[in-house]
């Protein structure tokens, strides 16, 4: 077991208790944001978000939806952790966008119109604060159109070989929307982008990957600066969680640049982002 512990006085001159981290590898992960709230983690959460990692990466996703499923379900998700969702997010997605483009299936035309529209977009979204129970409405709602999108992909045929044009102001706009909502809610919004494109016939599979991996990382990040304004970031939750989802986003990406998409894996995850909806929406 190890501990750390930091303090600092207040204005007043006392010594208090900013931060404690307990690590315990059979029980939980603790951590004292404040005096007046623990956070404690259970070890399985960082082998989750590891597997999350690992299969959003291989579509070029960050796993936002994913870690908000897994912390849903374990009764462990509050508003504070969306930015800590976001980090994760960034830090995936980034080896995701290096894995595929370094095989050259990034293509910049299929990339800034989205792009251009939703990153404002996601920042003000980020920035706007919502009641707790409408928070949740959102939050569960988006799962359960996230379950559909990968059903949806998971099974919808299209010839990718011949990929159209795109269409300029369909992609503005829907980038905007997309923006937004990722920004609201904490998610990248690859899973939002990925079945538009597919449906619309504008890229191949790989391509959508390697597009949406640095769509995720714009719009994380420009997600991210809107809660700096408004929300106490919880960096240290944030560095616990980084390795697993690192190594985790490594090596999905590169089974992902190299492998076919496996369609269990997706139809499982959808099942996962229904229950997490659904007990959002009920709560």
């Amino acid at each position: 077991m190890k501990k750390h512990q930091t303090s600092h006085r207040d204005k007043s001159g006392n010594i208090s208790i900013s931060q404690t981290i307990t690590i315990s590898l059979f029980s939980t992960v603790k951590i004292n944001q404040n005096a007046s709230g623990r956070l404690d983690l259970p070890i399985y959460l960082f082998i989750l978000f590891f597997l999350i990692a690992f299969i959003y990466s291989s579509v070029g996703h960050g796993g936002a939806s994913g870690y908000m499923a897994v912390l849903a379900i374990s009764g462990y998700f509050s508003p504070e952790l969306v930015p800590v969702i976001l980090c994760l997010n960034i830090l995936v997605s980034s080896v995701a966008l290096t894995n595929y483009s370094r095989k050259g299936y990034f293509v910049w035309k299929l990339f800034w119109p989205f792009a251009i529209a939703s990153i404002p977009a996601a920042f003000a979204g980020g920035y706007l604060q919502l009641e707790i129970d409408l928070f949740f409405i959102i939050v569960g709602a988006v799962l359960l159109l996230m379950a559909g999108a990968i059903i949806f992909k998971t099974y919808w045929k299209y010839d990718e070989g011949n990929p159209r044009p795109v269409n300029i102001p369909v992609a503005l706009l829907s980038g905007a929307g997309i923006g937004f909502l990722s920004g609201l809610v904490g998610v990248g919004g690859g899973i939002f982008l990925s079945p538009l494109i597919l449906f619309l016939g504008w890229g191949t599979i790989r391509q959508i990957a390697a597009v949406s991996a640095l769509f995720v990382l714009m719009n994380s990040l420009s997600g991210l600066g809107g809660h700096l304004f408004t929300t106490e970031i919880l960096w240290s939750t944030a560095a616990l969680f980084a390795l697993p989802v690192l190594i985790g986003g490594y090596l999905g990406s590169r089974f992902g640049v190299k492998t076919a998409d496996p369609k269990l894996i997706r139809l499982m995850l959808a099942i996962v982002l229904v229950i997490a909806g659904a007990k959002m929406l009920l709560a």
